[in-house]
């Protein structure tokens, strides 16, 4: 298989600080449609996770009512770094904090996926998993600590300097 055989999966999950319909998260909601707008234009992109009515938020990963999850797939870790820390997307992870709780483990996980697979919920949890218990490995691993497709370089995954945009 060449690097062109797979894309970038990528998982976000976060524990709301209340109820989806709740005053406290309304800033959150009023930015969904918004940012998943820019996300589907964005060059690279292949996928998200959503409902047969367009949203995701009626989804939830681990069995818990609290936690809220995005799962999408993109063409490398370049067009996923740069829609992460693209404009629109990094004016509402500088809000975050606001809507979700802080998290005590790894809430995010990357891996490579066949090009076209679409993965489940239940993927994405073993890959979180595995982060928690093992840290970044080419199973499951982070933006800053990436792993490149099967069969392309260490050249192939970027290296962000994340200080200056505002993001922790």
């Amino acid at each position: 298989m060449t690097v062109e055989s797979f894309d970038l999966a990528q998982v976000n999950v976060g524990r709301m600080r209340a109820p989806l319909d709740s005053p406290v998260m309304a800033g959150f909601v009023a930015a969904l449609e918004p940012v998943n707008a820019v996300a589907d234009r964005a060059p690279g992109f292949r996928w998200r996770l959503q409902t047969e009515d367009g949203d995701a938020t009626a989804l939830r990963v681990f069995d818990d009512e609290w936690l809220l999850v995005n799962m999408s797939t993109w063409a490398s870790h370049r067009a996923l770094v740069d829609y992460v820390y693209g404009p629109e997307h990094v004016a509402v992870l500088r809000e975050r904090r606001q809507y979700f709780e802080r998290p005590v483990e790894a809430m995010t996980a990357l891996w490579w996926v066949p090009a076209g697979h679409r993965p489940t919920v239940s993927e994405a949890q073993e890959r979180l998993v595995n982060l928690r218990e093992h840290g970044p490995t080419p199973f499951a691993f982070t933006l800053r600590e990436a792993f490149p497709a099967p069969g392309a370089t260490e050249g192939d995954v970027v290296v962000r300097d994340l200080a200056g945009c505002g993001v922790d």
